[in-house]
């Protein structure tokens, strides 16, 4: 698929696509004879674990990383595992922060309703 076609399958821009590609997120993807990226099921796969990664706050440096192990092949499963658990402990301390703050949420929410509702009057 084209560049914006695959850029539409993973929510990112055409931009942000061959930035991951050059910054050695991605394999350098296939081009067509005309020269134009194309990218297959498993390059969106890529993409789609990437974003995943980003978006749950992972650093661009060990996304990086990641991929060069990846590259590696199963030799460096060890270190991938160890690269993921790191992230899921962060990730489940930010899940904690995040209902924290949303227990915050719900008691000012609930306080300013009940200000609100009508006071009966004798």
């Amino acid at each position: 698929m084209t560049v914006s076609e695959a850029a539409g399958r993973v929510g990112l821009t055409a931009h942000t696509l061959r930035w991951y590609e050059q910054e050695g997120l991605v394999e350098p993807v296939g081009r067509d004879s005309a020269g134009r990226r194309r990218y297959t099921d498993n390059d969106i796969g890529w993409l789609i674990l990437l974003t995943r990664l980003r978006r749950t706050g992972m650093p661009v440096r060990d996304m990086r990383r990641y991929a060069e192990l990846a590259r590696q092949g199963d030799g460096t499963l060890p270190d991938r595992v160890a690269l993921f658990e790191q992230h899921r402990a962060r990730v489940l301390a930010r899940i904690d922060e995040l209902r924290e703050d949303l227990a915050v949420l719900d008691y000012k929410i609930d306080a300013y309703r009940k200000e609100m509702r009508p006071t009966a009057t004798p």
